[in-house]
């Protein structure tokens, strides 16, 4: 996406003049160069983003969705600029956004996460030549160390680690823009990054994309794992576009959306044939005697099971493996006595396989929430919207959540909240 950012600032001012010749006045350059520039975009999206008569020029239906994506783009670019401090934006403002090109931003978001000047090179399939001298100048341009020597070699800057998450931000509005145009002509292109979280890649994403696919074809999806504060930075930095699996507390993640899709009731999971399920009923008690498989420290199913015990007044079992993968969970359940607090929905399979059972929570119906999160400034195209109305649905709600939450039905009579 080789765009010269300054032909997205005279494309914008076009639209808002709707005219060539006051758009090269306010830009201060040639009427030339202004169409020279249009076309360049024009090319560059295969499709007329003006309509020109002899009164001036309107905007397309592809213009107007260019328009869009080129304000946010341009802004997030303007925005890290303008986060710089103080003592550095007095050499950089701006202005400066008008110079910058996607080479730049592309070269400083590769040695960012590289951390070195040739493996970037190398994930771009470029020089290291090229990719130093773009980087360096973009140092010029905003008048601002990006990148300093170290014993390590060399590393990027604070202002650069913020200005790279700025331009991925940028770069993917750009790629947004691309598709939306290309799905006004019936081709409904584009890729989507869903972070997944393990009850969502149990079965809510893999059921909702079977129905996404045969209605987008040709749109891509990337399902990537990891843990929670990691999918969360790739989120925040544009890498992915939203997260499904158990909800966090709101007051931590500011300025991400959380929707809400429904309540899971958690359970006590163990191999077939372990001398608990020959119990009528499980007691906290039995389950003291036995080692666990516990979650992730300080992910939500974990707080669950500190909550089990300590609710009760009831010491946490010793001799636990913790374990944040499904598989190697089930294998060490398929192979011991051990336990494991999860979701009925995790499993699904193992339990129609009868590999495994799951046993009733011994405190009732114990619940956690399970939804989406996104960027508070993140703006879906229609198929990504698709795809969010899909997880929706299969999740059991037909409705927008904000108006009705789907609850599964309560399976104790005691039932309780942790």
């Amino acid at each position: 996406m080789n765009l010269n950012l300054r032909h997205l600032q005279i494309f914008r001012e076009v639209a808002r003049t709707q005219s060539i010749s006051a758009a090269a006045r306010s830009v201060h350059v040639s009427q030339p160069a202004v169409t020279q520039a249009i076309g360049t975009l024009e090319r560059h999206f295969a499709v007329a983003l003006f309509v020109r008569s002899h009164s001036g020029v309107t905007l397309t239906p592809a213009g107007h969705l260019c328009a869009q994506r080129a304000d946010r783009a341009i802004g997030q670019l303007t925005d890290a600029i303008m986060e710089l401090p103080r003592s550095l934006r007095a050499r950089s403002n701006a202005d400066s956004v008008r110079v910058i090109r996607s080479t730049h931003l592309e070269a400083l978001n590769s040695v960012v996460e590289h951390r070195n000047f040739s493996l970037a090179a190398r994930a771009l399939r470029k020089s290291q030549p090229t990719i130093h001298r773009a980087a360096r100048e973009l140092e010029r341009v905003l008048g601002v160390p990006l990148f300093e020597k170290t014993s390590f070699g060399i590393v990027p800057t604070r202002e650069a680690e913020r200005l790279a998450r700025r331009a991925r931000l940028a770069l993917a509005e750009l790629a947004q823009a691309h598709a939306e145009i290309q799905s006004l002509a019936g081709t409904a292109i584009g890729r989507t990054v869903i972070g997944a979280m393990p009850l969502a890649r149990s079965f809510l994403v893999p059921r909702a994309l079977i129905d996404f696919a045969d209605e987008f074809p040709e749109h891509e999806v990337s399902i990537i794992e990891g843990t929670y504060e990691h999918m969360l930075s790739e989120l925040r930095a544009g890498a992915a576009d939203v997260l499904v699996g158990a909800l966090r507390d709101r007051a931590q993640v500011g300025d991400v959306v959380q929707e809400h899709l429904f309540d899971d009731p958690l359970a006590i999971v163990v191999r077939a044939g372990h001398p608990l399920t020959r119990r009528a009923r499980v007691s906290l008690a039995a389950l003291t005697k036995y080692p666990w498989v516990v979650p992730r420290s300080g992910s939500p199913l974990r707080k669950h099971f500190n909550a089990l015990f300590e609710s009760a007044g009831v010491d946490v079992p010793r001799g636990q493996i913790e374990c944040n993968s499904l598989v190697a969970a089930r294998a060490l359940l398929m192979e011991s006595d051990r336990l494991l607090l999860l979701s009925s929905r995790q499993i699904h399979y193992e339990l129609l396989a009868g590999m495994l059972v799951a046993l009733p929570h011994p405190a009732g119906t114990v619940l956690r929430e399970i939804g989406m999160t996104w960027r508070r400034d993140w703006h879906p195209t229609s198929a990504q919207q698709r795809l969010i109305e899909l997880l929706r649905q299969h999740s059991g709600g037909h409705a927008p959540v904000a108006k009705r939450k789907v609850r599964v039905p309560d399976l104790h009579p005691d039932a309780k909240r942790f």
